[in-house]
């Protein structure tokens, strides 16, 4: 084990930790057979519970009340403690919620007969392969390695980390695309400067994923978690409204933030150990198409960023042009193929309905990157007929076979687990144990971003964590004057920090097919160490950031209170 961590890189302090788990992590299966493992374990753990009687009971709270007389007739009324705040009890909430036993022959047959679907409803795919269409063929013409040598004279080497992580946090506008377009650009950026591809993905994949929740801008994403939190605040308050801007201004805040933060981790822990152990990681790229731009590819790129300019243009019009068909709010129900995805619960009534473009950003990637793909393409001589354009297409699909490998597998876990219901019940019983605590505020704050951390690792979907959590940690924490609006602020940093270091991440396999691409031998082992100083970084320094924001009393966005009061 020792030879093994010197030639990964292992040393004294942070390196050798780094190194160790990167050892322990490359010790785990394939990631094809680490699905299937985790698979097995939720058939078994679902059998062993249901054969020793496990079972949560779900709880919401209620206010106490009491008899009293006013005006001469009895009213019931709030029973008030010491403080003057209603007295809550928690009640019981439905029927206890028990595992479904996965070996029994329900539990087989479900899985056979959803093994298909829950490949095809696999939130990734589709993002994958539609946007690999028109990101493959800009790739295979040329057109990438074009842009890049071109931004490499424009962006100065010191800041390329801020704009890598700065761009990654705030791609989460446009859904999940950040996943698929900036890690490889990155890469081949850091390429060009003569530093280490990994760091580029790194950052980035820190940006997009660890800084999910933070965004200069309000997308669809803070509709959708604040209708979950305004269900959960009507629990104790049926009058309460969350709006959608209800972290705005908390969340814009931690936009610069993070980007700071991510890149001195970039610059003072993981770009310094890729470079130690840069070998296989600094790949043999071809040696081609680095150097300064042709005629012909100045030329090309010229047309083909008007072509880009133009399909921008034509984008932007069917969004903002009154009747165009992308104008105005989703259509309900939304377009579906198959049963709606149980990782995607509907979004309350009182929420902002989404517009119609956030269902259509893949499309509309394909399409973005195709047309100047194919401008580019035709007038360097890549693309001369229809076989060549149908070449390059087949050519995208065949890079991302280990993709759609493993997402099959990871697609039958996932859907395992929750059809299981192992991760409503450790939703229930983790909340259950926090909101008992008698913690005083700040380490309540604490304890929910810890705890949403923890179930993050085993169930990714923000949503479905939100929609069982909210109901029990929104009113609770109310109860002692923590504001539905802080809470979700809470949840959300909790919710974002270790979605970089699962590989139950549904985009893992996107990261690391894209490491593989720089070294063929990497494997979840490489992807985890790499990200596990963004993650601790991000997870202690996000929280104390939100902490002093609570303590500077600063409101978490427009009309969005620190505090609860009754009756707001």
């Amino acid at each position: 084990m020792a030879e093994e961590l010197r030639a990964g890189g292992g040393k004294a302090g942070v390196g050798g930790f780094l190194g160790l788990i990167e050892w322990l992590g490359n010790k785990l299966p394939d990631p094809v057979f680490l699905f299937l493992g985790a698979t097995a374990l939720v058939f078994v753990v679902s059998a062993v519970g249901t054969g020793l009687g496990w079972s949560v009971q779900p709880v919401k709270p209620r206010v106490v009340t009491e008899v009293r007389v006013e005006g001469g007739a009895e009213v019931r009324v709030p029973k008030l403690d010491e403080s003057g705040r209603p007295q809550i009890e928690l009640v019981e909430d439905g029927k206890p919620v028990a595992p479904r036993n996965m070996l029994s022959g329900d539990g087989v047959y479900w899985l056979a007969a959803n093994m298909v679907r829950n490949f095809i409803n696999f939130p990734p795919l589709g993002v994958v392969l539609v946007g690999m269409f028109g990101i493959g063929v800009a790739e295979r013409v040329g057109l990438f390695s074009a842009l890049l040598r071109w931004l490499a004279r424009l962006v100065p080497g010191t800041m390329l980390t801020p704009t890598v992580v700065f761009l990654g946090i705030v791609s989460n506008v446009a859904s999940d695309a950040g996943y698929l377009i900036l890690p490889p650009l990155a890469a081949g950026l850091y390429v060009l400067f003569k530093r280490p591809p990994l760091a580029g993905i790194a950052a980035a994949f820190a940006g997009v994923s660890a800084g999910f929740s933070a965004n200069l801008m309000v997308g669809s994403t803070d509709a959708l978690v604040g209708g979950i939190t305004e269900a959960g605040a009507k629990v104790l308050d049926p009058n309460y409204t969350v709006l959608p801007t209800a972290n705005w201004y908390f969340m814009a805040g931690s936009t610069f933030l993070l980007t700071l933060v991510g890149w001195a981790v970039t610059a003072w822990i993981v770009e310094p150990r890729l470079v130690a152990t840069s070998g296989p990681t600094a790949t043999d790229l071809a040696a081609d198409g680095q150097g300064p731009l042709s005629d012909t590819e100045r030329r090309a790129l010229g047309w083909a960023m008007a072509a880009c300019g133009v399909t921008l243009g034509v984008v932007a019009w069917m969004i903002l042009a009154p009747g165009a068909p992308l104008n105005g709010p989703m259509p309900a129900p939304a377009p579906t193929f198959g049963p709606i995805p149980v990782t995607a619960p509907a979004t309350p009534s009182a929420a902002l309905p989404q517009p119609r473009w956030s269902t259509a950003v893949v499309p509309l990637i394909l399409v973005c990157f195709l047309v100047p793909g194919v401008v580019y393409g035709w007038l360097t001589g890549a693309i001369r007929s229809q076989a060549d354009l149908s070449k390059a297409f087949i050519g995208a699909m065949v890079s991302m076979a280990p993709v759609i490998a493993l997402a099959f597998f990871a697609a039958q876990f996932i859907a395992s687990f929750q059809f299981s219901q192992l991760d409503r019940m450790l939703a229930f019983a983790g909340g259950g144990v926090l909101v008992r605590s008698g913690l005083p505020i700040p380490l309540l704050l604490v304890g929910l971003i810890v705890l949403t951390m923890i179930v993050n690792l085993l169930m990714s979907s923000m949503s479905a964590k939100w929609t069982m959590l909210a109901p029990i940690m929104v009113p609770m924490l109310m109860m002692v004057g923590i504001s539905p609006e802080l809470t979700q602020g809470a949840y959300r940093v909790g919710d974002s920090v270790t979605n970089i270091v699962t590989p139950l991440n549904s985009y893992a396999i996107v990261i690391l097919a894209a490491i593989q691409r720089y070294r063929k031998d990497a494997g979840m082992g490489n992807l985890i160490a790499l990200m596990v100083p963004y993650s601790l970084v991000f997870a202690v320094v996000w929280t104390l950031f939100l902490l002093a924001w609570v303590a500077a009393g600063i409101p978490m966005g427009p009309d969005a209170p620190m505090w609860y009061a009754p009756g707001h």
